[in-house]
């Protein structure tokens, strides 16, 4: 268990009244039969099967990310050893987007390819095998923030984040929680300077007004749930991007314009990656952005939905459910009714109803890539691994 995690725990009695820990006998679930060990069996399986011969997942779409993705998945499901020959021959795949700058600086989306692909290469480092990738990607993480070294100080709302990566990614709230997961599950302290600027972001995409969020839309709807990303929601026109950032760039200013009072609309998914991220850099559960989030996760605790973006990117939501929910280190979660819920048994049945017979996820709304089993599957298995 991390220092940062103590921490939250020894604080969390006092500052997290929506957390309590209870015995599961207390618990009316519908999850009792879920059998989670076999569930992961299919899954690990599935994935097993669509594997290229270049030790890739999905490359048509040519994006190592999936493959990195895949990795971190099955190693974390505990069926798969670091020394399996499937994870060793995508590692090697992956090692050939290496670049100079460290990281996976030759992929297409390389911020974020690097990110997925440190999980992945920390999850495999027996014995130190990795040592020297390891720490080429965070160098190039740290190097590709928004920060000084881009002539941008603490006043600009880009400051701390990250993009997909290259020349015309912006920084959004995903990246930036997947590069602090990164950098966190791979031994930074919450003190590292890379993710006390990444929390200056963080706290920007929260709509919560306080000294930590300047931005103009911060008191529009002010319900403590967190945005996709701090800056302007659309981007100049032929600013967008291309593929997965335009397309999510296109769906978000679509929504966000339905949003209340001129406000930008909160969602459940990016309220858990607020939440893990603002736990990886150190707060606490008495800091005034944590509870306004615990708050937002409380009124909205919902395991059929995104809430606030409907089947839109469910599955990326149940990453973020399972991650968020586990980085506090607490077995139970009561939400705003006053009802107590096993959350991970809760996150289990709601897998195990959409799992299909060959073992495998994928979401019928295929925004964000979702219809593409590979990438979805290993959200839940991620998920599932959580806590």
């Amino acid at each position: 268990m991390t220092s940062t995690r103590r921490t939250f725990l020894a604080l969390g009695a006092a500052g997290l009244a929506g957390l309590r820990i209870g015995p599961r006998a207390a618990f009316a679930q519908e999850t009792a039969a879920v059998d989670v060990p076999a569930m992961v069996t299919k899954a690990v399986a599935y994935l097993r099967s669509k594997q290229g011969r270049d030790g890739s997942w999905s490359g048509d779409r040519q994006e190592p990310g999936i493959t990195a993705l895949v990795v971190t998945a099955l190693l974390r499901s505990k069926q798969v050893p670091p020394a399996d020959p499937a994870i060793e021959k995508a590692l090697a795949y992956l090692e050939k987007y290496v670049g100079a700058r460290g990281g996976m600086s030759e992929a297409p989306h390389s911020v974020y390819a690097t990110s997925v692909a440190l999980m992945a290469f920390h999850e495999a480092n027996v014995g130190g095998k990795y040592d020297r990738v390891i720490k080429g990607c965070q160098d190039f993480l740290k190097e590709s923030q928004f920060d000084e070294g881009e002539k941008k100080d603490r006043s600009d709302p880009q400051y701390g984040g990250l993009g997909y990566g290259g020349d015309r990614s912006r920084p959004d709230l995903s990246n930036t929680s997947f590069m602090m997961e990164a950098l966190h599950d791979s031994g930074l302290p919450p003190d590292d300077p890379a993710l006390q600027k990444a929390l200056i972001f963080v706290s920007r995409c929260q709509n919560l007004k306080s000294e930590f969020n300047d931005q103009p839309f911060a008191d529009r709807v002010n319900d403590g749930g967190f945005i996709y990303t701090s800056g302007a929601v659309a981007p100049a026109p032929g600013k967008a991007g291309r593929g997965r950032e335009a397309a999510k760039t296109r769906a978000e200013a679509k929504a966000d314009a339905k949003a209340p009072v001129g406000g930008i609309r909160s969602t459940a998914g990016m309220t858990y990656a607020g939440l893990k991220s603002m736990v990886y850099a150190g707060l606490h559960p008495d800091d005034v952005r944590v509870k306004a989030a615990l708050a937002f996760i409380a009124r909205n605790y919902n395991l059929e939905e995104n809430p606030g973006g409907g089947q839109r990117g469910l599955y990326y939501y149940y990453l973020m459910f399972g991650r968020g929910l586990g980085a506090l280190g607490k077995k139970t979660f009561t939400d705003a009714e006053g009802k107590e819920h096993d959350w991970k048994a809760d996150l289990a049945a709601a897998l195990a109803r959409r799992q299909d017979a060959s073992g495998a996820w994928a979401n019928k709304d295929d925004r964000f890539m979702e219809g593409d089993p590979n990438i979805v599957t290993s959200y839940a298995l991620m998920a599932l691994a959580a806590g």
